[in-house]
């Protein structure tokens, strides 16, 4: 995980996982629209994923 992807999913988290797949963007979107926080965790936790 680089340090721009970590800013990028500070600001904008759904734009930090567009590689991960279309699932992975959904979740994320929906969680940030309910609040920024859980979408940052989110986009956190996917991109730390080791096993992707």
């Amino acid at each position: 995980m680089s340090i721009w992807r970590v800013i990028l999913s500070i600001l904008c988290p759904p734009l930090a996982v567009l590689d991960k797949g279309c699932g992975s963007i959904l979740i994320v979107f929906l969680l940030w629209l309910c609040g920024w926080v859980p979408g940052v965790i989110a986009a956190l936790v996917i991109l730390n994923n080791p096993n992707k």
